[in-house]
């Protein structure tokens, strides 16, 4: 018989633990003022987990989940839909927000340098005001921004 400590080492053998020292990782161009760092994508569900670190005024443009998504808001202040005032929602630090799979955000604007964890559980549809698809943003384009991102910034390194 073997001690817990070898049983749950063999067994855990089979497994990957993830695990991003974030602070080292670098801020990628995502969109105008907004700037991202990849935390994890998969191509088992479709989920990719980011950072996203927004400039005052910056904004995603109007889109759609296609697969529900959830944010935590660590720095800053996010309007969603015109934010409170409008009938929308106005999200803070420390805030928690899950947006459901098929839920369409015209913008979602930044009022002040915000800096929010996303997860999101499949792709995100830009579309444009009469919903025609612009865009389709899944784990695959968060991967490909996220190697030509570090491959532009190794290049201005040298």
């Amino acid at each position: 018989m073997t001690d817990k400590t070898t049983r749950d080492t063999l067994r855990n053998a089979s497994f990957q633990d993830t695990y991003i020292h974030a602070v080292d990782q670098p801020w990628i161009p995502f969109s105008e003022g907004i700037d991202i760092k990849v935390l994890r994508t998969s191509a088992e569900t479709g989920t990719w987990s980011v950072l996203f670190k927004c400039a005052k005024g910056s904004a995603f443009a109007r889109h759609e989940h296609l697969g529900s998504g959830e944010y935590l808001m660590l720095t800053g202040k996010m309007e969603v839909r015109g934010g409170v005032q409008k009938g929308g929602i106005t999200a803070y630090p420390g805030d928690y927000g899950y947006e459901p799979n098929g839920v369409i955000h015209d913008s979602t604007c930044f009022v002040e340098d915000s800096t929010f964890y996303f997860t999101n559980f499949g792709p995100i549809k830009f579309i444009d005001d009469e919903d025609k698809t612009l865009f389709v943003l899944d784990w695959q384009c968060v991967r490909a921004i996220e190697a030509q991102g570090k491959e532009k910034l190794a290049a201005a390194a040298e």
